[in-house]
């Protein structure tokens, strides 16, 4: 079975529309994770705080998701979306009124990134399934590099403009902006014709039993394909150090390199365009025609440039800033090609399930890494931990072009 498009011509007016109710609501997202990461960085001091806060965030990524996924490649696509964005905004909304009445606690920041955390499990599949179905199989690795692009435009926007409205409108003003940015979402998604995915044959073994077999079938169709079960090892394996160093970017900032709020927010600028500028070059040169090389090369850079950033003494803030922007520059290079790979390669009736098992798998790692990493740093310094993210991503390369399935992942896709 193969993925249909329905109009190869006018994709272009399908896709834009929904690209810009993502980016309004991409944007909003990245001012409330701004907000809140910074009021926990300033009312704790501690890395342990922010592991914590970050593994509540990535819970229902792995427990929701395989279920999210089958459910998702069953029903509406859109409406997932509009209904994920409206419950995120209410859970906003209900977080905004503790913090203007003062009464907010570190556990209702917890509970309210676990909310937003199970929309945003539901809301991505969709989003990513959507996406396959609009755009032609040619162009998924360029819309991929527009898409890292906004994500770096968004990252520029948020960070600064999160700094101001707290300095402004405080926490709960950031919060506000984001139920705004979200109702703008649904109202442009509203309007917008998604095409339908292939649905498999209901078996008409009831709505719960048709998900989990639906959740088995995706979960046979991803371990049969060695390509991608060895390109998520490889994922996994990196992201137990590369995923603690992202959560814990503020408080290097705020300890090692005494920074506040604004030179947090021009490393987030820094990041941010460095993915404009690789997602712009993914766009424009599509990556090899080995996907997956230009992964691996995207690696190798992040790894370095984390390499780097761990023997930076705390005076050398400037220097960090650019190593930040490569580091960015990477992301597009890494993620663009495996996304457009699962784009391109799965079945339609299947994507939901694939990239939610794939998320899933991803996200096991997380609290592996956030529990090893938050002790150490808060022990021995946080900077120690960007030598061990880049050395795992120098060693994940190379064990890599050791493995063929891997390297020729597109070429033995099933």
């Amino acid at each position: 079975m193969k993925m249909q498009i329905t109009d190869t011509k006018n994709w272009k007016s399908l896709f834009f529309p929904f690209w810009i109710s993502q980016a309004f609501s991409l944007l909003g997202s990245s001012i409330v994770q701004f907000a809140l990461v910074w009021w926990l960085t300033k009312s704790t001091g501690s890395a342990t705080v922010l592991a914590v806060a970050s593994t509540f965030a990535i819970l229902p990524e792995i427990i929701i998701n395989p279920f999210a996924g089958a459910i998702v490649d069953r029903v509406n696509r859109k409406r997932v979306m509009i209904i994920a964005d409206a419950l995120i905004a209410l859970a906003t909304f209900g977080l905004a009124v503790l913090f203007y009445f003062n009464w907010v606690e570190i556990w209702h920041i917890y509970t309210i990134m676990f909310i937003r955390s199970a929309g945003s499990a539901f809301h991505y599949p969709a989003q990513q399934a959507s996406i396959a179905k609009i755009v032609p199989k040619q162009h998924l690795a360029r819309i991929a590099g527009i898409n890292q692009s906004l994500r770096g435009m968004v990252g520029i926007v948020a960070a600064p403009l999160g700094a101001l409205l707290l300095e402004t409108i405080d926490v709960q003003g950031s919060l506000a902006v984001d139920i705004l940015t979200a109702f703008l979402a649904i109202v442009i998604l509203t309007f917008i014709t998604i095409p339908h995915q292939i649905r498999e044959k209901d078996t008409n073994h009831g709505w719960i039993k048709t998900i989990l077999k639906d959740m088995k079938a995706g979960f046979n169709y991803f371990m049969n394909w060695k390509g991608l079960l060895a390109v998520i090892i490889l994922a996994m394996f990196i992201k137990i150090a590369l995923s603690p160093a992202i959560s814990l970017l503020p408080l290097l900032v705020s300890k090692h390199f005494s920074g506040n709020a604004s030179q947090y927010s021009l490393v987030e600028v820094a990041v941010g365009s460095g993915m404009i500028v690789g997602g712009l070059l993914l766009g424009v040169w599509g990556g090899f025609k080995k996907r997956i090389w230009t992964s691996l090369i995207g690696i190798l850079g992040i790894g370095i440039s984390f390499l780097i950033v761990g023997f930076l003494p705390g005076s050398a803030f400037i220097s960090l800033i650019g190593l930040m922007f490569m580091a960015g520059l990477m992301v597009p290079l890494i993620d663009g090609p495996i996304t457009a790979i699962v784009q391109a390669c799965v079945e339609d009736a299947y994507q939901g399930r694939v990239l939610t098992i794939m998320s899933s798998l991803l996200w096991i790692t997380t609290p592996i890494g956030l529990g090893i990493a938050g002790p150490v740093s808060d022990r021995i310094g946080v900077s120690s931990w960007y030598l061990i993210a880049g050395g795992f991503c120098l060693v994940g390369v190379i064990f890599s072009l050791f493995i063929p399935a891997l390297i020729n992942i597109e070429e033995n896709n099933q």
